[in-house]
């Protein structure tokens, strides 16, 4: 049986995706201090253990987990030295692996900062929150320029400007998945009887070199259950031109922050349009539009919520994607409207988890399910395969089928190095 309800006519664009991003008490400041918060528990595993059954209970697709270099702020040059805010995080990718032995279905896709972090470390990091989940990792690149986070390492004689982040992150992105193709699928024997273990010849040396990295691989990690877990970025109005060409060349999905229909068409063109010199092959990114929610039982109710909580954080919160105050029905109408667009699905931030992540699980996904617009039960066990990705991309480094006998090469010891480096 479908995993998704009979289609109708407001069907004609398929079925919509959902996902939730989670980060401390939610995406509004004043969120730790509403009621049922628990402030006490965010950086605890059994309060993101709770958080992420919710997810998993509505359905979603996947959940996101918040991340980055510096302590969170309000200003746009540095830390603001609030203290009447949250401030603070577990590690993403950690996190998600802690979380994912007590879900079965739902994605898990940690951000990573790749300005200031080794392809290799998130390849085997990754890859190895696959193998924890069994097929429903991916991650969230995303980029630095800020003076303060790069004091953190101190690597660069001077930052990154411009397009060059981004680009960096592109070449990020192609060595981790050249990583993750470095072992073979069948590359482990475990054969007790004969003592072998691993088969040599089907590991192999990615050896790029590109202007950011020269690694010569192979990974330490044996190649995830997806082949090559879901990879995700992130762009907004405004943003340079290599921001739009890693959504629409690095990644297999990408977040749009638009507001309103119009802006949302022309980042839909935008990343079309830096696609297109790439030529055929990959398939096209899943485009998802992002919004921070306010769900209550009609306007009013959650107007009046968002002004409490603008009280309780000392001034109005606008944020940097488009807010949405109102009902699920309302929401699930401004979705629909928002996806003739040509986003396939959005990632919704709960504006206060407590509060908006139960609305969105009990309220928004039944009214989607009423109008056929969302599924009523999980129809893959991988993150690729919820999202309608090629299941388990073919590995570029093993031999063709007719292709025999090539000898092994000796394994070396891996090291990342930067270009800039002395």
């Amino acid at each position: 049986m479908s995993a998704f309800p009979p289609r109708s006519v407001t069907t004609a664009f398929g079925p919509l995706h959902l996902a939730v991003a989670l980060d401390g008490a939610g995406r509004h400041p004043g969120a730790w201090r509403e009621p049922g918060a628990r402030p006490e528990a965010l950086f605890t595993a059994r309060y993101w253990a709770e958080v992420v059954a919710e997810a998993e209970a509505g359905l979603l697709d996947f959940v996101t987990f918040e991340d980055g270099f510096a302590l969170q702020t309000s200003a746009s040059d540095g830390p603001d030295g609030r203290t009447d805010r949250v401030r603070g995080r577990l590690d993403a990718v950690l996190t998600a692996a802690r979380v994912a032995p007590l879900t079965r279905h739902l994605g898990l896709v940690p951000a990573v900062t790749t300005t200031h972090t080794e392809p290799f470390h998130v390849s085997k990091a990754v890859a190895t929150l696959d193998h924890v989940s069994r097929g429903r990792a991916g991650v969230h690149v995303q980029v630095s320029g800020l003076p303060h986070e790069e004091r953190h390492f101190g690597r660069r004689a001077t930052p990154l400007s411009g397009a060059e982040p981004y680009e960096e992150a592109a070449d990020h992105v192609e060595v981790v998945r050249r990583l993750w193709d470095s072992w073979e699928d069948d590359a482990e024997i475990r054969d007790v009887a004969t003592g072998r273990f691993v088969d040599r010849a089907k590991l192999h040396h990615i050896d790029f070199e590109g202007r950011y990295f020269r690694v010569r691989g192979p990974s330490i990690t044996p190649r995830p259950p997806q082949g090559r877990p879901v990879v995700s970025a992130a762009v907004a109005p405004g943003d340079c031109d290599a921001a739009y060409r890693l959504v629409a060349r690095s990644a297999d999905l990408g977040f749009l922050a638009a507001r309103g229909l119009q802006e949302s068409v022309a980042g839909v063109e935008a990343v079309r349009r830096a696609r297109e010199p790439a030529g055929p092959g990959d398939e096209s990114p899943h485009l998802f539009g992002e919004l921070i929610v306010f769900l209550d039982e009609d306007g009013p109710a959650a107007a009046g919520r968002r002004e409490r909580l603008d009280a309780l954080a000392g001034g109005p919160y606008d944020g940097d994607a488009e807010v949405f105050a109102g009902s699920p029905g309302a929401l699930a109408d401004l979705l629909e409207e928002r996806r003739t667009a040509g986003l396939s699905g959005f990632r919704l931030h709960p504006a206060a988890i407590a509060h908006d992540l139960p609305a969105i699980t009990r309220g928004l996904v039944p009214e989607l399910q009423r109008r056929g617009l969302f599924r009523t039960t999980y129809g893959a066990d991988t993150l690729r395969g919820l999202l309608g990705l090629d299941p388990h991309p073919a590995n570029r480094y093993a031999p063709a089928p007719a292709a025999v006998g090539r000898p092994a090469r000796p394994r070396r010891l891996t090291r990342t190095i930067r270009k800039d480096e002395p």
